[in-house]
């Protein structure tokens, strides 16, 4: 699905979001009662200092506000721009100023919800979709931390028992499969019905935890991150 009409779709009762550079903002309507900002990245841009600070400052804008409208994260990035100048400049500084700029709004109240509708990976990825209280998708995005031939550049193992172990181990590769299996991804959307309903459907649901750690369980695709995480509170409560 191409914005238009994901946006069509979210808010069936109209939308003011409008596109600049790759970014996009505004806010829609998903029925006359519920408002719901909008921000994102499309047309693969690889986000880089001037994209994430302006994300970023845009998203701490409506943090000031009274009202605890959710915000909508959509993405189709590529990663982030490592260009000489974004490098010297602080990018992974500003990328992880946008991903606390997202957890403030958590914490003023706004729901952040990550929508990837395209392509997403590494830093982009993290600081964007990642970093969103939930994160759905839509088939046919590719999410990835870090794609195969990077990763054989980095670990020195050839590209062949890399694929050899991606294929029987969901979080070490890439895809919206196996984001999913490790419960990175909360719900895969059906782009044939409403997604203004599915909105909905996620937003009515109160989160009394983060769940990824559960799901990657119950997915199989991370058994071990839930005990382990229960087992480090346990022992920081313990020697609190």
């Amino acid at each position: 699905m191409q914005p238009a009409d994901i946006l069509s779709s979210l808010f069936p009762a109209g939308h003011d979001v409008t596109e600049a550079g790759g970014l996009l903002t505004g806010s829609g309507r998903l029925d006359p009662q519920t408002t719901v900002d909008v921000v994102g990245i499309s047309g693969k841009t690889y986000p880089g200092v001037d994209e994430a600070l302006a994300l970023a400052g845009h998203i701490l804008s409506i943090t000031t506000r009274p009202d605890p409208a959710p915000l909508l994260f959509l993405v189709d990035s590529g990663s982030q721009r490592m260009s000489r100048r974004d490098e010297l400049m602080g990018l992974s500084e500003t990328l992880a100023h946008l991903a606390k700029a997202l957890w403030r709004a958590e914490q003023a109240g706004h729901r952040t919800i990550g929508l990837l509708y395209g392509g997403s990976a590494a830093g982009a990825f993290i600081a964007t979709a990642l970093a969103c209280g939930s994160l759905v998708a839509l088939p046919g995005a590719w999410p990835e931390v870090m794609d195969l031939p990077s990763m054989a550049r980095v670990t020195k193992l050839s590209l062949d028992v890399l694929k050899e172990k991606a294929a029987g181990t969901p979080v070490f590769a890439p895809g919206l499969d196996n984001l999913f299996a490790t419960g990175a991804i909360a719900e895969i959307w059906d782009p044939a019905r409403p997604l203004c309903d599915q909105l909905k459907a996620l937003l009515a649901v109160t989160r009394d935890d983060d769940g990824r750690a559960g799901w990657g369980l119950e997915r199989g695709g991370r058994v071990k991150a839930a005990a382990i995480a229960r087992e480090v509170q346990r022992l920081a409560l313990a020697h609190g």
